[in-house]
C-alpha cells in the first residue's frame, strides 16, 4: 500500500482492502500503522487475557486480544466509518455488537499496553475516542514503569481522575465488581 495521502480521509472500506499482513488503526480517518509488539507487550497482554478469560468463562462477557477489529462508529457503511481500532484487549458484553469482523460500537472495556511508539496515541488520542464512544473502562499499562492507569467513564460522560496501580496491587475491574486482577505476575517477567 502507499504511503496515506495527508489530505485525504480513509474509512473502514479502505482499511478493507489492504493487506491482511500489516495491522492498520484509523482515527478521524486517519490511518497509523502498527508496529509488531515486543515479547514483553505480548507476555503482559497474554497474562491480563488469561486472568479475564477465566473469570468471563460461562459469563455472557465476551474478551479478545488483539488483533481485534473495533470500528467505533455505529451503525453506519464502510465507507462512513472512520474510525476503526485495535486494542491490545477489549471486552464486549453486549452480543449484538459482536459479528464476523468485530465489534460494531463501543465495548465494555478496552486496554491498551504501551509500546515506544503508542504513548502520544494510547494516552490521547484514543483515550478522547475512547471517552467519546462510552467506553465504560480504560486501562493504559505501562510496561517499563510497571504501572496501571485506570480510567472509570463518570455518570457525565467524562472519565475521571485515573486510578493508578503497581506491580505490588490488585485491581478491582469496576465493571465486574467482584473481579480482581492480580499484576504481579502480569509485571513479574524476566
Amino acid at each position: 500500500m502507499p504511503l496515506p495521502n495527508q489530505e485525504r480521509k480513509y474509512t473502514y472500506a479502505d482499511y478493507l482492502t489492504w493487506p491482511e499482513g500489516e495491522r492498520w488503526e484509523i482515527i478521524d480517518g486517519v490511518p497509523y500503522m502498527q508496529a509488531a509488539p515486543l515479547r514483553i507487550h505480548q507476555e503482559i497482554s497474554m497474562e491480563l487475557s488469561t486472568q479475564l478469560h477465566t473469570y468471563l468463562k460461562g459469563k455472557t462477557c465476551r474478551v479478545f486480544a488483539a488483533p481485534f477489529c473495533v470500528r467505533l462508529d455505529v451503525k453506519k457503511a464502510d465507507s462512513n466509518i472512520k474510525n476503526v481500532v485495535e486494542p491490545d484487549i477489549t471486552i464486549v458484553c453486549d452480543s449484538s455488537k459482536l459479528d464476523e469482523r468485530g465489534c460494531s460500537g463501543s465495548p465494555d472495556m478496552i486496554i491498551e499496553i504501551l509500546s515506544p511508539a503508542s504513548g502520544k496515541i494510547d494516552k490521547l488520542i484514543k483515550f478522547n475516542k475512547y471517552e467519546k464512544a462510552g467506553v465504560k473502562e480504560y486501562w493504559i499499562v505501562e510496561p517499563d514503569q510497571k504501572l496501571v492507569s485506570v480510567f472509570i467513564l463518570q455518570s457525565n460522560g467524562s472519565y475521571g481522575r485515573p486510578e493508578i496501580y503497581s506491580e505490588e496491587n490488585k485491581i478491582t475491574v469496576s465493571i465486574f465488581p467482584d473481579l480482581n486482577i492480580d499484576l504481579k505476575p502480569v509485571f513479574d517477567r524476566e
